[in-house]
């Protein structure tokens, strides 16, 4: 019989799980079948999401459960997210994921250090929790939040840390598009070398 320690290596907090359409970035459109990780210590402020901080408030599900989920969708692509995903060991399920072909896209603040195995990284840096510069320089995406017109200089700092292959992003925080939108216009027309990136699924009011 499994240890105790030994189910819940195969177990991980899910806050939720649906799938949808991935609404920002550059997968934008694509059929995704989402996993949200419970835990998370980063703290930002305008979170949508702060149900998925504490681990503990969600059930612990069997990675071979999560995977048949997805698989039954008949996604392509599934984003593991949360919370701070990383959080977690992350090697099993990803495995397993791309063990029935189907792509792995992880969503992470950078704050931790990177695990698993991915044919996507998008990284979204935090104030309130630095990334590691490793983890920067894994992102396929460095995906910004604009707040405010200070947020501008802070993503270029953290656009010289990802590689010149690296996708790169800004994105109003929802709550501040009205005012951050044009600004954000403007600011890629003067730095074409950003692209925009819209939470469309808020838009169009799908999960």
């Amino acid at each position: 019989m499994p240890s105790k320690e030994e189910n819940h290596k195969n177990k991980l907090p899910l806050m939720e799980h649906f799938y949808t359409l991935q609404g920002e970035g550059y997968h934008s459109g694509r059929a995704s079948y989402f996993l949200r990780l419970g835990g998370c210590d980063v703290g930002c402020v305008w979170c949508d999401v702060k149900d998925s901080w504490d681990a503990s408030k969600h059930p612990l599900v069997d990675l071979d459960e999560m995977v048949e989920m997805a698989e039954k969708s008949g996604t392509h692509m599934v984003v593991i997210t949360g919370g701070e995903p990383l959080m977690h060991s992350l090697e099993d399920l990803s495995s397993k994921l791309q063990d029935k072909g189907i792509e792995t896209n992880l969503e992470t603040s950078g704050a931790y250090d990177l695990n698993g195995h991915w044919d996507w990284i998008c990284v979204s840096p935090k104030k309130f929790k630095a990334p590691l510069p490793n983890v920067l320089r894994k992102a396929d995406e460095l995906k910004v939040v604009i707040f405010n017109k200070s947020d501008f200089d802070w993503a270029e700092k953290h656009a010289a840390s990802v590689s010149i292959e690296c996708k790169l992003y800004l994105q109003p925080e929802w709550d501040q598009a009205d005012k951050m939108v044009p600004e954000i216009i403007e600011y890629i027309k003067k730095n074409p070398h950003w692209k925009i990136s819209l939470q469309t699924h808020k838009y169009m009011q799908i999960p």
